[in-house]
């Protein structure tokens, strides 16, 4: 089967994209919607355009599709875009990275019942700690670039999500109840290097940007490295 990953160069839609091709399909392109708001209720929005060295890395088709950012007008648009999508990469699926949100899976589901895809959602209402811990052995390499919970201040941004990180997080969601994985908008991510990789992504430059409590990172400057 032909699957498009709906793919923001995060870590959930990364492992969602390596869960897909482990388990025999074929990865036909990546595909992010790109919002003009920076509070887009349903899209991931810091650095995506980044994603095209993330698809060049994979050796898969890019495919960005320009979204308002406006609550169900850009799920509405997306939607819109998809016929075009599977007539040029021929589509029989789309995958996520959802693991508990079901606004964002419903609305997936309704978009691709309309084109006639199928949604495949691999992480879907798995444990969230589980999950990173698997991302950690698999050798994802994945930063912070977004955060906005209390305990995550401006140190959080550009640092690795690693096993030492994560007990971080374990302990601020005993402690303010944070979603470890990130669904409640706690955060976002970057992933520089993961097993589908030909290339690992080098963050050369980067602007960190705080306001108040939450703040992103903007990621300025990449090359690529060949591995191995």
């Amino acid at each position: 089967m032909r699957v498009a990953v709906l793919y923001s160069g995060g870590k959930d839609s990364n492992l969602a994209a390596w869960r897909v091709k482990s388990d025999g399909h074929e990865l036909a392109c990546l595909i992010s919607a790109s919002p003009l708001r920076a509070d887009s209720y349903m899209f991931h929005v810091p650095n995506v355009a980044l994603a095209r060295y993330q698809a060049a890395s994979i050796g898969v088709p890019w495919v960005e599709v320009k979204v308002s950012g406006i609550k169900e007008l850009e799920v509405s648009e997306l939607a819109e875009a998809l016929p075009a999508i599977v007539q040029a990469h021929r589509i029989d699926a789309i995958a996520t990275g959802a693991i508990a949100s079901r606004y964002q899976k419903e609305r997936v589901d309704q978009a691709c019942n309309k084109v006639g895809l199928l949604h495949l959602h691999p992480l879907w209402q798995q444990d969230g700690e589980a999950l990173i811990r698997e991302m950690i052995g698999l050798g994802f390499e994945i930063y912070f670039t977004s955060v906005s919970a209390e305990g995550l201040g401006p140190e959080w941004l550009g640092r690795r999500l690693d096993h030492d990180a994560l007990g971080d997080l374990l302990r601020l969601h005993s402690k303010h109840g944070i979603n470890v994985s990130g669904e409640g908008g706690e955060y976002e991510t970057f992933v520089c290097d993961m097993p589908l990789f030909r290339d690992r992504i080098k963050i050369t430059s980067a602007n960190k940007l705080w306001q108040r409590t939450s703040g992103y990172m903007e990621i300025t400057g990449t090359e690529l490295v060949r591995k191995g």
